[in-house]
């Protein structure tokens, strides 16, 4: 089935958001005055934290720091008002708060009227496992009508596993390693501002065709549920679900991956109707097995 066909069928159509603003994309990298790059969301995003500037609980361990900054729209001057900022981080143990209703280290803020937003909570630590570690970052969406979500990291100068780690070693990641003020208090700051970008937005009516629970047809037992939050498509998994952008030809990515590493989902709509979902995936020098997945029919 040619493309235009899939596409007059199934309806996903799309939104194309115009943009003013300095920040345009050259075909490996966003370049501007005030760029702002995406990075890996990682599978410990929850919805929902409480709307709160302090992560900082009674008991807490490790070194008080200041995260703050200012959400501009994409000319990189006008500050956003009442965008929706969420933080997320590890504990000093290397450990994320998934389940309970404390959401430790998870807090939202909305910008105030001059853009600003300000968390205080505690730094981060390296973490990992056999094999490798992560260098220690903050988890950063911001949510702001007119937008895509924008899903980035956070990572500190000095820190010796930058170096080894695809996503913070990226060249898109740069502009997101981060100075880190100490305070003669003891604690620290860090300042990260954000432009927002514009990008093909689907139509919610396309992704909502999209939805619902899909079988791997070399394996019944192996299913992926496919949902939509913020108009975006979503995999649920044991926390709650990773989002992938849209970028055109019926198929999604993760965002934000390293160069020379991709996570991709594409649909075709079949001639019975049936969806076919093919899961593409690369980190680094290893590449998956295509995955195929056809959509449940009690869930079309």
């Amino acid at each position: 089935m040619k493309r235009r066909d899939f596409i007059f069928n199934s309806g996903l159509s799309v939104i194309a958001v115009s943009s003013s603003g300095f920040i345009h994309f050259d075909g490996q990298k966003f370049i501007g005055d005030c760029e702002t790059t995406t990075d890996i969301l990682g599978p410990f995003y929850r919805p929902d934290s409480p709307v709160r500037s302090s992560l900082v609980f009674p008991g807490a361990k490790g070194t008080p720091v200041e995260l703050s900054g200012k959400i501009r729209h994409t000319d990189c001057v006008t500050p956003y008002v009442n965008a929706k900022v969420e933080l997320w981080h590890c504990d000093s143990e290397g450990q994320y708060d998934n389940s309970t209703q404390e959401f430790r280290y998870r807090g939202t803020v909305f910008t105030d009227d001059k853009g600003n937003y300000k968390f205080n909570t505690m730094m981060p630590v390296p973490y990992g496992g056999v094999g490798f570690i992560r260098p220690a970052h903050f988890h950063l969406m911001v949510t702001a009508k007119g937008y895509m979500p924008l899903v980035t990291q956070l990572y500190f100068e000095g820190d010796e596993h930058i170096k080894d780690d695809p996503a913070s070693s990226a060249a898109t990641s740069k502009s997101r390693i981060l100075k880190v003020q100490k305070l003669k208090s003891g604690s620290q700051k860090i300042v990260y501002n954000v432009s927002m970008t514009t990008n093909l937005v689907p139509e919610s009516a396309s992704l909502d065709k999209l939805t619902g629970t899909y079988t791997d047809i070399s394996d019944a037992n192996k299913k992926m549920e496919i949902f939509k939050k913020d108009n975006t498509l979503w995999i649920k998994n044991e926390v709650f679900g990773e989002g992938y952008k849209y970028i055109g030809e019926n198929s999604f990515e993760s965002p934000g991956m390293p160069d020379g590493s991709y996570e991709k989902l594409s649909f075709v709509l079949k001639p019975e109707g049936v969806i076919q979902m093919t899961i593409e995936s690369k980190w680094g020098n290893k590449r998956s097995p295509i995955s195929i997945f056809l959509k449940d029919k009690s869930a079309t």
